[in-house]
């Protein structure tokens, strides 16, 4: 079998640390900024809540309930803080019994919904926050992203735009756009939107890695590579970019350089099953069938576990092939 002409997986695995997903803003307990593995969250409950009451001519008028309400809004806020997101939900629920005009009550349940995967649900959700509040433009940016992800690409756009018209600066907007015009071919303009929501968003990575990929579409690996970089920059334990970097150094034939980041890789996030298989590539090239053997079985390991079967067959293809190359 010719190894030199093999290939890497096109998309991480299922257990990749920082997902290729349109980036969710939450309004869970407090005010810094944190990054989860799926989505982006930007905490600032307590903002918000106060906004509800500077802004008020913004909002619904005010019932009877809001007091309980609010009440039970942020008893769902402490039980996120806490990880019970299952309580959570049903106090957000609770909250919305007692006021359905409050808006960051079907905000938050958006969020809750969506940390859960239940998609539909999330949109309807942050559709109801639109309702509640025409101005609130986070959830008109999380709608569009629930969107996205579901491929409804053309309402994506629509909403996403609206958030922008409210909040010029609201970099999660442009993000998700940015993702929106790659799925429409756009490239240009989706790099126009990504490095706006790298300005305005400066502590977050997911816009420079997809600027990365954005560049390896254009066959620019130089470029895509400064754009992992600078991802890796912000975030240190970034694997997805690492390992695009990684690809990159392999396709270079820079090949000890590219085994050091896979071996990186597999340090910081022990279960990155392509780590192992790009390792394995490595030493295919190299004619190391004794050290290719034991990763690449590791790595069927791994795409088995995460139900990946196109990357299980590709793998076993690799092993049976060193076991006719080994005779």
């Amino acid at each position: 079998m010719n190894f030199m002409n093999l290939f890497f997986p096109s998309s991480a695995p299922q257990i990749a640390q920082s997902r290729r997903k349109p980036l969710l803003l939450c309004v869970f307990a407090s005010l810094r900024e944190i990054i989860f593995t799926k989505i982006w969250f930007l905490v600032w409950a307590i903002m918000l809540l106060n906004s509800l009451c500077i802004h008020a001519q913004t909002l619904p008028e005010l019932t009877p309930s809001t007091p309980q309400a609010i009440e039970k809004l942020n008893q769902g806020l402490q039980l996120i803080s806490k990880g019970q997101l299952t309580e959570a939900i049903a106090s957000f629920r609770q909250a919305i019994a007692l006021d359905t005009n409050l808006a960051a009550a079907h905000y938050n349940l958006g969020l809750a919904l969506r940390q859960q995967g239940k998609l539909q649900e999330a949109a309807d959700s942050f559709y109801q926050a639109t309702l509640a509040d025409p101005n609130l433009a986070l959830a008109y940016a999380n709608l569009g992203a629930a969107l996205l992800e579901g491929n409804n690409w053309a309402q994506s756009e629509n909403y996403l735009l609206r958030a922008m018209e409210l909040d010029e600066k609201l970099g999660l907007a442009y993000y998700n756009l940015g993702l929106v015009l790659v799925k429409k071919g756009n490239l240009d303009g989706a790099i126009f939107n990504l490095e706006k929501a790298t300005e305005l968003s400066p502590h977050a990575p997911e816009s420079w890695y997809h600027l990365g990929m954005i560049y390896l579409q254009k066959n620019d690996s130089e470029q895509g590579k400064k754009n992992f970089q600078k991802a890796i920059e912000i975030n240190q334990n970034y694997v997805d970019a690492y390992y695009q970097i990684g690809s990159i150094l392999f396709y270079d034939k820079k090949l000890d350089q590219a085994l050091q980041i896979f071996t990186k890789i597999t340090a910081i996030n022990p279960y990155y099953a392509n780590a192992y298989y790009g390792a394995g590539l490595i030493f295919l090239r190299q004619k190391k069938y004794n050290q290719a053997q034991p990763v690449l079985e590791y790595a069927k390991e791994l795409y088995e576990r995460d139900n990946n079967q196109a990357q299980v067959t590709a793998t076993e293809k690799l092993l049976q092939a060193i076991s006719v190359d080994k005779k």
